[in-house]
C-alpha cells in the first residue's frame, strides 16, 4: 500500500507529514508499517500523557464504552460530573465547560470574557489583549487571538476585538490594557507553538495584579502547558497567580478529544442557559479517559516530571551544536546551530520522534516515559545536533 499516495489523493493538503506510517505502539515506543521502532518524544503534540496503550486508561475508557458511548448534554453522565469535580477541587476553580479541543476551550473563554464585560461594565465591543508570538487555535476567532501575523494573512476578515502586547514588557502590556480599555488578557505562561518561550514570573505577576485591581479578567491558555506538562498540574501554578478563566485540552483526555474551560469566582455564573453548548463536549468516554489521567497527576508524580525535565536540560546544555535549552518540566525547547527541521529529520532516521517550534527542536514526551528510554533518545538528539 502506497500510504503517501493515498494521503495525497484523499486527505486535504494541510499537513507536512514526516515519512513515518505509525501502526502500533506501547508506552513511549511507536512502530511503523515497516516494523521500525521509534522513541516518541512528541506524544501526539502533548496529548498521550501516559503514552500509547496505557493499561489503566484503556480499562477506564473501555469500561465506559460498555455502558454508554454518548448521550447529549440534555442528560447527566457520571464521568462528566466526576471530571468537573476533580478539576475544580484540584485548582480551586468553580465551574467547568467541556468541549472537544483547545480552540473550543479558548472560544468559550473569549465568549465568557465578552459577556462579562457587557453584563458588568456595559461594554458592547470589548477588547482582549493577547501576546505576540502566542497561539490559541485555528478557528477564525482563536486565530484572531493569536499574535502571529502570518496566521492571519489568508483568512481575513478575522474576528475583531484583539490587540497584541510584547511578552515580558510589563509597562507596555499594562499601558495597552489601559489604552484599549481591555476587558480581558489572554496569555500562555509558556508559548508552545511560538518557540517554547517561558514568560518571566515578575511579568506575569504584575499583569495579574493589574487585572485583579482593575476588574480585567485574566485568561490563561493551558492547552499545551496543562495537565502535568510543566511539573505542576497547570503552568500558572508555577507563577503563584489565580486566573479568572483557564482553557485546557491536549493531555487532559490522554488521547481522546477533550477540552475544558475552567471558570473562577468572577466568571462562574456569566454563561446561562443557551449561551453556549457543544454536541460532543463532556462525552462520557472522553471524560472517563480524563478521570484516569487526572487521578494520577499527584504531587509525587508531578515532582518526577520536573526531575525528568531537569535531567534532560542538564544533559543537553552545553552540548556541541546546542545554543540553549529552555522550558519547564517535560515541555522543552532546544535552540540548535543546525536548522531545527534538519535535526528532527536526522533523529527520525535514528529512531527518535521530536517536534519543532519556530526555530527550536521541541520535546513533549509522555509524562511517564522511563528514564533509560528518555536518556537514550536524548543521546540521539545530542548526536544529531553536533555540527562536527
Amino acid at each position: 500500500m502506497d500510504y503517501q499516495a493515498l494521503d495525497k489523493t484523499y486527505i486535504a493538503h494541510t499537513y507536512a507529514r514526516f515519512p513515518v506510517h505509525v501502526v502500533s505502539g506501547k508506552g513511549s515506543l511507536l512502530k511503523d508499517a515497516d516494523g521500525k521502532t521509534y522513541i516518541d518524544l512528541g506524544s501526539g503534540i502533548g496529548v498521550t500523557a501516559f503514552g500509547i496503550g496505557d493499561d489503566e486508561w484503556i480499562q477506564a475508557v473501555t469500561a465506559q464504552l460498555g455502558l454508554v458511548q454518548h448521550t447529549s448534554n440534555l442528560y447527566y453522565t457520571d464521568p462528566c460530573m466526576r471530571l468537573a469535580q476533580m478539576l475544580c477541587e484540584k485548582t480551586g476553580m468553580k465551574k467547568v465547560f467541556f468541549g472537544n479541543s483547545g480552540a473550543e476551550a479558548n472560544e468559550c473563554a473569549i465568549k465568557t470574557a465578552r459577556k462579562y464585560a457587557q453584563d458588568k461594565h456595559g461594554i458592547e465591543s470589548p477588547t482582549i489583549v493577547t501576546l505576540k508570538n502566542g497561539f490559541h487555535g485555528r478557528t477564525v476567532t482563536t486565530l484572531a487571538a493569536t499574535g502571529q501575523e502570518h496566521y492571519h494573512e489568508l483568512f481575513q476578515p478575522l474576528t475583531p476585538g484583539f490587540v497584541y502586547a510584547e511578552p515580558n514588557q510589563t509597562d507596555e502590556t499594562i499601558n495597552l490594557i489601559r489604552s484599549s480599555k481591555a476587558s480581558a488578557v489572554l496569555i500562555e505562561c509558556i508559548q508552545g507553538e511560538g518557540g517554547v518561550n517561558v514568560l518571566d514570573k515578575a511579568y506575569v505577576q504584575s499583569v495579574a495584579a493589574y487585572c485583579k485591581e482593575n476588574d480585567v479578567l485574566l485568561i490563561v491558555d493551558e492547552v499545551q502547558t496543562g495537565n502535568g506538562r510543566t511539573g505542576k498540574l497547570y503552568a500558572y501554578m508555577n507563577y503563584d497567580i489565580v486566573p479568572d478563566l483557564v482553557s485546557t485540552a491536549k493531555g487532559l483526555g490522554g488521547g481522546l478529544p477533550l477540552g475544558a474551560c475552567l471558570f473562577g469566582e468572577k466568571a462562574e455564573n456569566v454563561l446561562g442557559f443557551g449561551d453556549h453548548g457543544s454536541t460532543f463536549g463532556g462525552n462520557p468516554v472522553c471524560c472517563a479517559g480524563g478521570v484516569s489521567i487526572l487521578s494520577r497527576l499527584n504531587d509525587a508524580f508531578l515532582q518526577d516530571v520536573k526531575r525528568k525535565g531537569d535531567m534532560v536540560k542538564m544533559a543537553l546544555t552545553g552540548a556541541p551544536g546546542v545554543e540553549s535549552v529552555g522550558g519547564m518540566g517535560l515541555m522543552i525547547g532546544i535552540k540548535t546551530v543546525k536548522k531545527a527541521s534538519d535535526v528532527v529529520s536526522e533523529c527520525i532516521q535514528k529512531g527518535v520522534l521530536c517536534l519543532t517550534a519556530k526555530d527550536k527542536v521541541r520535546l513533549l514526551p509522555a509524562l511517564n516515559i522511563p528514564d533509560d528510554l528518555l536518556m537514550k533518545a536524548v543521546q540521539v538528539i545530542k548526536d544529531a545536533c553536533n555540527p562536527g
